[in-house]
């Protein structure tokens, strides 16, 4: 039996990307899900925790800092949301 996470909705997708952007100092059409952030868009440790932050306080969710390792690309980090949404 296969448990299958319920996706993001484009508005939380939309949101999410909006507040990597903003702390990454990126145009929307910059990053791709696939960009990766610290290799493509200079990001620092810093501003990855950053991130991590405003996402907990923006969909009300916890998230540890071993998280951080997944949140490489805008898919990783629609993945750790959409997981701690069902937590």
């Amino acid at each position: 039996m296969t448990t299958q996470l319920p996706a993001l909705n484009d508005g939380q997708k939309a949101e999410i990307k909006e507040i990597v952007c903003d702390i990454l100092e990126l145009e929307l059409d910059e990053v791709t899900d696939v960009s990766l952030f610290k290799e493509e868009h200079d990001a620092d440790s810093l501003r990855t925790i950053e991130i991590l932050s405003s996402l907990e306080r923006t969909f009300g969710i916890a998230l540890t800092q071993s998280e951080l390792s997944r949140m490489v690309n805008l898919a990783g980090v629609y993945a750790v949301v959409a997981e701690a949404q069902v937590k």
